[in-house]
Order: C-alpha cells, then structure tokens, then sequence
C-alpha cells in the first residue's frame, strides 16, 4: 500500500511541477531560420580557459543555473571519465546555445596535440571560430597548430578572445604584438580594451585585474560586481562630456585614451571599407565626429570585413569572473557567418534541394549504441528515413534524430539546412563520409574528406586470456571508428594500437577499460618508425599472381610502376605519405573511400594498403613509394575480391626485392625556456639524446613578424602588470633553446627538463614529420623491433 501511495505522489508530483525545459531554454523551440545560425567553434592552445567560457557561455544563456568549474570536474562539455579525472578536454562536445535571436552550435574543443583529430573534424564543420589566447602566455605552440587547421578547411572568419585578463602578468599590448609576431593576422582589431580598475592608484601600484570593459564599437563601459553580473553605461559623444563623465574618477588614465582607441579603430576599418572610408571623409574635423558615428554605421563595415578576413576582430576579459562573455557572444552573431554567408551554390538553400550532409564525429554510448555527428549542407534529414552513405556506397537506416547538449539529448523530428546533430542508428558510416538522399544519391559527388593526422607511436595490447582476446579486438575495432586518429592492427600476431602521443595512447587505455570492460595490458610505448623503398633491381618481379577459385587454377595480372618518392615530392596523407595513382595519372582513394566497394580498383586499393601498412622486409609501415596502377586483369567468374589478395603478393613481391631501404622515425620541434644557468645542462642533454640544437632564443628561425603599422596596438598600462611577451628584467633572465630531436628519445622530457632545470623549465612540442635515420640509428631500431 506504501509503495502505490509512493508511486502515484511521485507521478501527481511531475506533473505540478514545471518541465525541465523552462529551466534550461533549449536551442529548437523557435522557427528554423539558417541566417540566424552560427556554427562555431571554441580553440586554443591547452589551459586557455576554453571550457571555463563555455560554462560562462551557459551560465549567461541560463541554460545553467550556476558556472561548473574544471578543477571539480563539474563542467557540462567535459563529462567523461578521463576527462574529469585530468581536467583536460579530450574530445569535441557539441551544445546548441540560444543567445538572443540567434542559435550557436557551440563546439568545445580539446586543446592538447595529442587530440589534434577532434579539433581537425570539428574546423571540417564549423563556418567561423573564436581562438583564445592566454594573455600573460601570447601566442602558444597549439594556438598556432589550430590556426592552420582552420586555414586547412578554409575557415575564414574568426575572432580572437583574451582571456584571464584577471591574472597577474596578464598584458592586453604583449598578446596583441605576440599575434604579430608569430603572422596570425596582419591586421587584429580591438574591439574592446580592458579596465583593469576604476580606482586610478591600483594603475600606479600595477595591481592586476579586471572590472570593466569599453566597447569602442557600441560606445559603451560595462561595469562588472564580483559575481560577475555587468551594468553597462553608454559613454558621452563629445570630447567634453567624455572627461567630464562620472563613470570614471577625474585622474583615470584610461579616459583620455578613449578618443584616440576609437579614432584608430575607425580609421583602420576605413582601411578596408571604401564606403566608411568615404563616411569618414565627410564628418566635420571636430576630433569629436568620430564619437558620433552610431553603431549600426559601424557594425555593417565591421561584419563584411570579418566575413572577408580582412581583419581580425580582438575582444577580452576573463571567463572565470564571467567578464567579456556577453560581448564576445553579442559579437560573434553580429560577426561570424551562417550557413547562409558561406554556401557558395544558391541551389543548396532552396527549400526542396536534395539532401547533402557530412558525418564529421561518431561516438559510442552503451544505452544508444552509435551516435553520428552531421552537419546538415542541403536539404532536411528526417527520422525514420533512409538516407545513402555516398563514400561506402551503403544505404542506411535513420532510427532517431537528437541535439545533444553535451552528455544529453533532446529528440528531434528533423535537422534543416546548415543544423548540426547526432543520428542514431547508423552502421556503417564513419568520421569523413557524406550521406545524401537515396533518390539521386548514387551520382552524388562526396563532400571534402577529414584526414586524421598521422600516428607517431604505438604500443602492444595483450589480452589477459584467449578468451580475451575476441572482446579487446572488437572493443579496439569501436574505438578506433570513434577516433579516426587511432590505428589498429596485428603484426605477427601481436595487436598495435598507434595513436598521436603518449597521452593519447593513455586516453586510449583507460576508455577501453572504462567504456568497454575488456581485460588487457599495455605493452612497452614506442615510436611508428616508416620503412622506404630499397634500392634493388624490381624489374623482373612478375606482375601475374595465381590461386585457386573452387578447385580450380585461376591468374590475375596488376600491372604496378612503383619508385621511391623524390624529396621534392610530398605524399598524400591518406595514403600515409604514399602516392598512388590510376592508370590515367589520377590520385586513388584508399579501398574503404572507394563509392563502390566491389570496383575492381577498390580492391585494388585494399591489398595495397594491406602491404603498405606492413613491409616483408621489417613489418613496418612503408612511406614515400610512388605506385601506378597500370594494369588490372582477372578472370570473370572470380569476384573482384580476389584482386586484393593479388595486388597485395604482388607489391609485397616488388617490396621484398627492393630490398630493406632507409629507415625514418618522428621528429619533434621543441622550443625550451629555461634559466640561464641551465641552458648548459638542457643542450647537454639534448645532444645526448640525438637531439639538434637549432638556436638560442630562437629569434632568427621565427617568420618575420608582421609589421604593427597601422595597427591600434594599446599602451602597455593599459593591463599594469606585465606579461611573459614583453621584454622586461624577467625576459632577460631567461633563455629560449629551439631544437630538434626525435620523438623516440623525448617521451620521458618532462621528467627529464625538470630534473635539469630545478623544476623551472617549460617546454613545447610540436610534430615535425618523419627524417631518414643513420645506418647506426636503423641497427638500432631493428634490434629494438626484434628483426637483427
């Protein structure tokens, strides 16, 4: 009788009480419109406070009720395990977000290299990003490792945000001249200029901090408490009544900085804009007309030259104390382009185009089983409708269409043009392929393919019983369609996973025990070492391959040119730094990217990335071949199937008597700063471990900086504490060592350098490709693998 009693309160009690969703206002309770969408991303060197804005953005959407923090792991966007556990972000979460009239597809991105596949799909799908810069770190090593995936995939419009403007060493002026320094952009606009205090001595004491930003565009100060809650002011627009204002005390530096920060901005949007320029022509030569110029004379100008690349719009604050995120939202819905801006075929945004979309992220969960991220690029995609898989040429089921909100979900009966969602229900699409509507689909060309970076090292996965091994195998097989990035394979029996980097390979240790339950244990780590071509005479390797089809003798002839790759050749990544060719000189896709997988070429492509992934002479991958397929001949009553087999015996035959050819492992980029005393020890040490020192602080290897002429850069007191960038008493006791080295011998470096270094030493890393090794390095690696 309890029970019952229980169970019908608990019942009568959802019903009186308001939904969930009156509490957090969900992106898809308005009218599709495609110009009021803003698919963007959040990107940054690691600790950048990307995920803190986030939280900040939600909690100034009131979509939270309070901001979650990454030192409790209690964030919305990180909410894995691993990720909590390390307070880092390991992979891309997805949150529409409704601000004002506008909808942003927010995406958290991780910020460390090791996780470089998540930021890569993510800039596939995004029309504009805003990147944060630390400000009392510049420019970072990753800050620019995103930039080039973003001009990898054309994303032109971005905004730069700097952050933790609150910390001491934290320097408005240095992070601008440090976006020069490192070419981001020849022409970064600031938007807004920090108020690090309204009383004027903490100016004079050099205390750090922030509590207010002005807005040059609207002409406004925004006066924030401690919570974080801003008042905004509009500003005089006149000289006069500006020095006169109460929003300021009499003595602020600030005030008579105001006019010429706007007069600058103005003048260097004229810069690209003929029509402001012409407005500016036309206004009286009172210093004051500048001031009187409204917001929506500005912000058209302001908007076409973002979407243009002309310039780089730069605003701040600190996403910790929630200060600058209103502004930064505001102006990436005036700024950042929709779907619409960025659509070059007008057929595309007709209300009955055909439907168009890429699957730019799968996931696992253990209740909904896989989950496809797509970005919607024609048409509208319905639940319970089928849909082609234009790539793998396989038809697939729609089961449920969600927005995802981090680790929720909200049902959907639809995703229009320019949306982005997860579909549930998907067998066989992976990271990379496009799915267009069944009717007409078969002659739909593929959308730009996501390439994953390439692995640099990898470990051995053993099972803890046989009965083990089946379970890891297929756990290995789920992880690796979630993360294109991790490459898995047997060699000698022996299982490899290659990843990107130690912390990657460590991710990928704990989701298979903590997602997938299998029982296992890592190997020893190493590098991916790449096999090259021999020298040897492959003239007279037969090009014709026998077997037995149903008891009887069959042949099949491929006719393959293979040579090595010349330096000044580059090879193509989906092929892992191989380049191979159709008979008519045209780049073949690998077998699994082939639209028709029963191609005789498909096949093909299949037993030489068989090969390729595993030389006879070493078992390592091979890299820098050069291979035409000129000839492709096989019985009719055999499967094209068959042809894999062939083309694999025959590449590995031409293999084999090339001979073994040079070896090549990962290189690495490290630029050090250290004390002065310990730069002896560090380039000791590096020398010690094969490595190469290419300059002491690095000056002369950084690109010429662009030039800050005609660029608004701030006075420096502008933020009075001082960060790293400028060049002060505590630059000059430091010293920065660029250097070279291979990957092999810096997996334990940060133990190393603060062993050195007393603890003092920072360091980055960047990868550097693949170099050719001495013949005692290649003794060295083969006795390693277990091959001498």
């Amino acid at each position: 009788m309890v029970t019952r009693l229980v169970v019908v309160f608990r019942r009568d009690l959802q019903r009186w009480l308001p939904q969930r969703s009156c509490y957090r206002p969900y992106a898809t309770q308005v009218k599709h419109d495609p110009s009021k969408l803003r698919n963007m991303a959040f990107m940054a060197h690691i600790d950048s406070g990307k995920t803190t804005l986030t939280e900040s953005v939600l909690l100034q959407s009131q979509y939270l009720s309070s901001a979650g923090s990454v030192d409790t792991g209690s964030t919305t966007t990180d909410f894995l395990p691993a990720e909590r556990e390390r307070g880092i972000t390991i992979q891309s979460a997805s949150i529409p977000v409704r601000w004002k009239d506008w909808t942003f597809n927010l995406i958290d991105t991780p910020g460390h290299a090791d996780f470089g596949m998540e930021v890569e799909s993510a800039s596939r799908v995004v029309d504009g990003a805003v990147v944060l810069i630390d400000a009392v770190e510049g420019v970072e090593a990753q800050t620019k490792g995103v930039w080039r995936q973003l001009d990898r995939y054309d994303v032109k419009s971005r905004i730069l945000f700097l952050n933790k403007l609150d910390r001491a060493g934290a320097s408005f002026r240095t992070s601008m001249l440090s976006v020069l320094a490192n070419r981001l952009h020849p022409r970064p606009m600031a938007l807004t200029l920090p108020i690090a205090s309204f009383d004027p001595q903490d100016y004079t004491r050099a205390e750090p901090g922030i509590q207010g930003l002005v807005d040059l565009v609207n002409w406004e100060v925004w006066k924030y408490d401690a919570g974080g809650a801003p008042s905004v002011h509009a500003l005089p627009r006149t000289l006069s009544e500006l020095e006169q204002s109460d929003l300021f005390p009499p003595s602020h530096p600030l005030v008579s900085h105001l006019l010429s920060a706007r007069v600058s901005l103005l003048d260097n949007l004229a810069q690209v804009s003929e029509s402001l320029f012409e407005t500016l022509l036309g206004l009286p030569e009172d210093p004051s007309s500048y001031l009187s110029l409204q917001t929506s004379d500005i912000l058209p100008h302001l908007r076409a030259a973002t979407l243009r690349n002309d310039i780089l719009p730069v605003l701040c604050g600190s996403a910790f104390k929630h200060i600058g995120t209103e502004l930064l939202m505001n102006y990436v819905g005036e700024l950042l382009p929709s779907p619409v801006d960025v659509e070059t075929n007008p057929k595309a945004l007709a209300p009955n185009a055909p439907l168009r979309m890429l699957a730019w992220k799968v996931g696992w969960d253990k209740r909904k089983g896989w989950m496809t991220f797509v970005r919607v690029y024609s048409g509208t995609l319905k639940s319970q409708s089928s849909v082609l898989n234009a790539t793998q040429n396989q038809r697939e089921k729609i089961s449920k269409l969600q927005l995802l909100y981090a680790a929720e979900a909200q049902d959907v009966d639809s995703l229009p043009f320019g949306s982005v969602g997860a579909v549930l229900g998907l067998k066989y699409t992976r990271t990379g392929d496009t799915l267009v509507a069944v009717a007409g689909g078969s002659n739909a060309s593929s959308l730009r393919d996501i390439v994953p970076p390439p692995a640099m090292m990898s470990v051995s996965v053993i099972p803890h019983s046989h009965a083990d091994l089946e379970p890891v195998e297929s756990a290995l097989n789920a992880l690796a369609r979630t993360d294109p990035s991790v490459r898995v394979e047997t060699q000698e029996g022996q299982l490899l996973v290659h990843g990107l980097g130690a912390l990657h390979l460590e991710i990928v240790e704990s989701r298979l025990r903590d997602e997938w339950k299998v029982n296992f244990e890592f190997g020893r780590r190493r590098v991916s070492f790449r096999e090259c071509l021999g020298t040897g005479d492959i003239s007279g390797v037969s090009d014709v391959w026998s077997t037995e089809i149903g008891g009887h003798g069959v042949q099949m002839q491929v006719g393959l040119s293979v040579r090595a790759l010349e330096d000044d050749e580059e090879g193509d990544p989906l092929w892992d730094g191989n380049v191979v060719l159709t008979a008519d000189g045209k780049r073949m896709p690998p077998g699994d990217l082939h639209a028709d997988v029963n191609d005789p070429l498909a096949q093909v492509a299949r037993g030489l990335s068989s090969t390729l992934s595993s030389s006879p002479n070493t078992t390592l991958a091979l890299s820098r071949l050069h291979i035409q397929v000129n000839k492709v001949d096989f019985p009719k009553e055999a499967h094209p199937s068959v042809l894999a087999g062939a083309s694999s015996a025959i590449l590995r035959n031409i293999v084999r008597a090339a001979g073994q050819g040079d070896l090549m492992e990962p290189y690495i980029r490290l630029k050090i700063t250290v004390d002065e005393a310990s730069v002896g020890r560090v380039v000791e040490d590096l020398g010690e471990h094969s490595g190469e020192v290419l300059d002491l602080d690095a000056a002369d290897e950084e690109p010429e900086s662009f030039v800050d002429e005609g660029t608004y850069i701030p006075p420096q007191w502008l933020s009075p504490s001082t960060g790293k960038a400028a060049k002060g008493t505590s630059a000059r006791m430091k010293r920065t060592i660029l250097a070279l080295a291979p990957l092999s011998q810096m997996l334990d470096y940060s133990t190393r350098l603060r062993a050195i270094s007393g603890g003092h030493g920072l360091f980055q890393m960047a990868n550097e490709g693949f170099r050719r090794v001495s013949s005692t390095r290649t003794v060295e690696i083969l006795q390693e693998l277990g091959r001498m």
